[in-house]
């Protein structure tokens, strides 16, 4: 039995007449009586009883319409709840992105956006940078906010370059320097990021690049955490510009050698398609940056 025969079926009871019912349906009328035929084979019952031009329904042929219009409206329902559960969630974006940026760009970038696109929800995932090249590869993330990722259908864009500062007291010694270099630090306190993150592992290649090596009293998570402890002067720290956290009484000093900079960039899995709306944010978080360049 097929849903096609079903609806064949119902039309005919609607009808009454297979030349009015096979126009309505637009099939032929050989192909309606056929089906018809067949149905009533497989349930081995009559379910019309044809007089001349009009055909009535059967005792029986009336029961199993009941069921029929049920099983049809089920089916229509189940239909429209899935096509609903489609759209919602084509209208959500699974962002990802490294600790360090949910302190600076990134909520302005979301806030842009949810200005233009209200009905797009982004949901958002922090997790260090061996996470993040995870989540891409096994595609459960849309978009990936990070520093360079590499992996089998993992495509990494450029967005932006982001400045490394040198985090002291401000009545640190180097507060007032100005300008520092890396091997001012030598021997001191650092307060740093744990080794799976990124941003720790571009921190050891420009203290490797300085001969630099300062004294790991302790490895965190947050970027404000190491901020705050700075401000505590458990140590000094290299970090990138974390908005208002001057109160806290730090100072964030440019670093003169070596040039401590690193490049965050969005990815995604080129294996995967992606939604109409994560191209939708993809497509704005690219052309914010290349404005802001150009």
């Amino acid at each position: 039995m097929e849903l096609t025969q079903l609806r064949y079926f119902q039309a005919m009871a609607k009808y009454h007449n297979f030349s009015q019912t096979a126009r309505a349906i637009a099939i032929s009328q050989s192909a309606l009586s056929r089906s018809i035929a067949k149905l009533e084979q497989e349930l081995e019952v009559s379910l019309f009883d044809r007089q001349g031009k009009e055909t009535t329904l059967t005792e029986a042929g009336t029961k199993f319409l009941t069921h029929v219009d049920r099983v049809i409206r089920e089916l229509q329902m189940a239909e429209q709840e899935i096509n609903q559960e489609t759209k919602k969630a084509a209208s959500i974006v699974n962002l990802s992105f490294l600790h360090s940026l949910g302190e600076t760009l990134l909520p302005l970038i979301l806030s842009r956006f949810h200005a233009h696109y209200p009905h797009i929800v982004v949901k958002l995932d922090q997790q260090n940078s061996d996470i993040l090249a995870q989540q891409v590869s096994d595609g459960k993330t849309d978009i990936c906010l990070c520093s360079m990722l590499s992996g089998e259908h993992i495509a990494w864009m450029y967005l932006w370059s982001e400045e490394l500062f040198l985090v002291v007291p401000e009545d640190h010694p180097l507060a007032q320097a100005g300008q520092v270099c890396l091997q001012d630090i030598e021997d001191m306190s650092f307060v740093t990021l744990k080794p799976a993150y990124s941003l720790r592992q571009q921190i050891n290649q420009f203290l490797d690049l300085a001969d630099s090596h300062p004294r790991v009293v302790f490895e965190g998570d947050e970027v404000h955490t190491l901020v705050s402890l700075v401000a505590a002067h458990l140590g000094v720290s290299l970090l990138p510009h974390v908005p208002c956290t001057e109160h806290l009484g730090v100072v964030f000093l440019p670093v003169r050698f070596p040039v401590c900079k690193r490049a965050v960039g969005i990815a995604w899995n080129t294996a995967r398609p992606l939604s109409a709306s994560a191209i939708c944010f993809q497509q704005f978080v690219i052309n914010h940056f290349v404005k802001n360049r150009s």
